[in-house]
């Protein structure tokens, strides 16, 4: 019996400070829909992590029907609640839930919607393939 082989070695499990939820490094992530590699303007309004209130544009990429990455001039803490409005005029909150790399030298955050009422459903006016596999 091999106490090095990969059968007898303890799952690894760590804290993801982002989300506060564990993950099992050895399973790969289930997403709840896929990531689409749009870009689309958004509207962004809220408290920045000086907690001084703004309202600027932004960047949303890799769309999904939950949220996005946004691009934006200021620095979000995670955690935070923002204002989020797209070019038709909806607006949705959504939850800022992980700091992703920059993008272009843009800080960029991890959003997702509060509530998946009918207008986050819509908000991205496109239909998500399905995750099924």
């Amino acid at each position: 019996m091999n106490l090095k082989s990969p059968e007898f070695r303890p799952a690894s499990r760590r804290t993801d400070q982002t989300a506060g939820a564990s993950v099992n490094r050895n399973k790969p992530a289930r997403r709840r829909t896929n990531r689409i590699a749009l870009s689309a303007p958004v509207g962004l309004s809220g408290k920045d992590r000086q907690k001084c209130p703004f309202t600027t544009p932004a960047s949303a990429t890799n769309l999904n029907r939950h949220g996005a990455a946004v691009q934006l001039n200021r620095e979000l803490s995670v955690g935070s609640v923002v204002l989020v409005r797209n070019k038709r005029g909806v607006e949705v909150t959504a939850r800022v839930v992980a700091q992703l790399a920059a993008i272009r030298g843009l800080p960029t955050f991890a959003i997702e919607f509060v509530e998946m009422d009918e207008k986050a459903s819509n908000f991205w006016g496109i239909t998500f393939p399905s995750n099924a596999n």
